[in-house]
Order: structure tokens, then C-alpha cells, then sequence
């Protein structure tokens, strides 16, 4: 699930304040904020599909036409020291179906909180230098959404914690790999009826346990002067749970596989100092009980230095 919203009220306090020079980071990549530098900023993602898989049927749905996801997302990541960070999330989301009679959501979604921190630097084939990143990341609902009506859900209301390591090697001229894993812990969801079916069972219960997840990409680039551009190739893979069923709706812990291509290119630009502009898109693949979706985003980021 997608995960990005913000609101824009601070934001011109954060455009009045100097700035430090840094690049922006996000939790799965191999780049920290110096000590006391602040990147902040917000970022605006249209996703649409009108194609999913129920299980491995690839198919479509005139009951609801086409679903389109949109957020405005907030981040903020603070260089604690330069080897620790910290990083907050918080999403903004609202849903939308082109058919049928089914409404869709909005809401603000689930706060993201983690700790980033770089175990090892060191010089690597003389022409660079390779870091070895360690990251733990929580996330909890801030409001009172459903999770219970997928595909229009603005999330699945799952309390979860994460652990990631990450093996990043830049090249003096610029070059990067990145390589990413994280295993991630569900917790239980409740749901707003006393019993629920899936995977063949009937459970006479209002909680429904939440498989784990592992997840990991690797991603090649461009990184020097005010220019970002990696490209990334990413898979979720859900350890459990059940398929949808056929001509019924997702459930909230069937298995959610993907596989996923990224682009970014992200420029800082030169007239104002600390401001980065960045444009992204993402396609799914393939996947199982998930939309086929096409991503577009689009943001600013603005680094200060205290």
C-alpha cells in the first residue's frame, strides 16, 4: 500500500529559515543528513489502475471502473549526528472509484517514525566508497479509517515495525548502487463485524491476524552536484494470507505480492539555496491481489542547517 500526504502549513516558516547543503534521503537509501541539517518537505502522488490481479487472474471490474489514489505527503529527516538520523512520515490520502455506486475515502493515514544509522564507511575499489546502513522504522494509524472496504481503503490499519539494512556504494564520478531489505511485523486489525471469511475459513471474531512482509530493491544512478537520478527495481512479498476471492472484494490481510519499476530525477535548484524539485514515476509489473497501478508524484524538499 502507498503510503504518501502532508499538510502545507509550515511551510513557509520552513522557506524563511537558512539552509545547509545535503541531499535528500528517504529510509531505504544509503544518504544521511549531516548533524543538525533538517530536510523537510512535501510531495503530491496521483496513482491510478483499472487492471488487477485476484489472485493470479489478471483482470478488470466495471463495478468500479478505475481506482485512483491521491495524497499529499509531509516528511521531515534530522541529522541527530552524521551517522544517526531520525525520519518522520505522515500521509494525507483521499480514494475514488470512475464506476459503480461505491464512495471512496480520505483521511489522514499512518504516522512513520525511524531511526537511520550508518554501521560502516569505507573506501571501496579506489574509486568510491561503500556504507553499510542499519534502519528501524514504526508506523501507526492517525486516525479512525477503516481498513475494511479495499480497494478504496486509505489503508489497512495495522500497527507494524521494520528492520532494514541497506549496502550503498557511490562512485566519486557519481555512480551509485543501492541494495535494500526489510522485514516487517504486522500487528493484529480490528474489524467493525463480528465475523469475517478468508482463505477458506470462517473466523468468529472481530481481530484478523496480519502476515508479515519482506520487502527489497536494488537501484542504480546518478548522484553528484544537484542532480539525483536513481532508478530502482522493488518487490513486497506478503508471508501469508489468502487470495481474493473470485468476484469478491480484497480482504485486508490477503497476500499482497508486487513487483514494481522506479524512476526520479530530483534537482536542486541553484537560484535558491536548500531547495530541491523532484518528478517520479512507478509501474507495477506484476503483482497478486493488487492493482496494476501507475504512479506520478511530483514535491519539494528544503534543507536547513541549525
Amino acid at each position: 500500500m502507498r503510503i504518501h500526504a502532508r499538510s502545507l502549513a509550515c511551510l513557509l516558516l520552513v522557506l524563511l529559515a537558512p539552509c545547509a547543503k545535503a541531499a535528500a534521503q528517504t529510509i531505504e537509501d544509503g544518504i544521511l543528513m549531516p548533524k543538525k541539517a533538517l530536510c523537510t518537505g512535501f510531495i503530491y502522488t496521483h496513482d491510478s489502475w483499472d487492471e488487477y490481479w485476484e489472485g493470479t487472474l489478471k483482470r478488470s471490474n466495471g463495478n468500479i471502473g478505475a481506482i485512483t489514489t491521491q495524497s499529499v505527503a509531509w516528511m521531515g529527516a534530522y541529522g541527530i549526528t552524521d551517522r544517526l538520523n531520525a525520519i518522520a512520515m505522515v500521509p494525507y490520502l483521499w480514494t475514488g472509484a470512475s464506476q459503480g455506486v461505491l464512495q471512496g475515502q480520505s483521511g489522514v493515514q499512518d504516522l512513520s517514525l525511524a531511526l537511520k544509522y550508518r554501521l560502516l564507511e569505507t573506501p571501496f575499489t579506489g574509486a568510491g566508497s561503500l556504507r553499510v546502513i542499519l534502519a528501524a522504522t514504526a508506523g501507526t494509524p492517525l486516525s479512525d479509517y477503516t481498513p475494511d472496504f479495499l480497494p478504496l481503503s486509505i489503508g489497512l490499519a495495522s500497527s507494524r515495525f521494520s528492520g532494514r539494512s541497506t549496502l550503498y556504494f557511490h562512485a566519486d564520478s557519481g555512480f551509485f548502487v543501492n541494495a535494500t531489505g526489510a522485514y516487517t511485523w504486522r500487528g493484529n486489525v480490528t474489524l467493525d463485524r463480528p465475523a469475517y471469511f478468508t482463505d477458506g475459513e470462517l473466523h468468529m471474531s472481530d481481530e484478523v491476524q496480519m502476515p508479515d512482509v519482506f520487502d527489497y530493491s536494488v537501484s542504480t544512478g546518478y548522484i553528484k552536484g544537484a542532480w539525483q537520478v536513481p532508478i530502482s527495481f522493488s518487490q513486497q512479498l506478503t508471508l501469508g494470507g489468502g487470495d481474493i476471492r473470485r468476484q469478491d472484494m480484497p480482504f485486508v490481510s490477503n497476500k499482497m505480492n508486487l513487483s514494481r519499476v522506479d524512476a526520479l530525477v530530483k534537482y536542486a535548484l541553484p537560484w535558491v539555496r536548500g531547495l530541491q524539485v523532484q518528478v517520479a514515476a512507478a509501474h507495477i509489473v506484476s503483482g497478486r491481489n493488487v492493482g496494476q497501478g501507475t504512479t506520478l508524484s511530483a514535491g519539494f524538499l528544503y534543507t536547513i542547517g541549525f
